[in-house]
């Protein structure tokens, strides 16, 4: 792989509150993010998030959201 198309190559990460952001392919992610599994274009990679990334909160702000609705 040349490294003009390894510098194309970007990976989906995601981090323990599953807010997704996305990183070089070529690159370990940063700490506390890991690669979720989807690796492609920029645009591809942002296409998936913009599909499963659709409720933006935090998770820990989701869960309190849930909890307080519970009660």
């Amino acid at each position: 792989m040349s490294d003009a198309v390894a510098d194309d190559t970007y990976q989906v990460v995601v981090n323990h509150e599953e807010q997704y952001s996305i990183w070089p392919a070529r690159r370990e992610p940063p700490e506390g993010w890991r690669g979720e599994g989807t690796v492609g274009t920029k645009a591809d990679c942002l296409a998936h998030i913009a599909e499963v990334w659709t409720d933006l909160r935090p998770l820990s702000v989701r869960a309190a959201s849930a909890r307080a609705d519970a009660s």
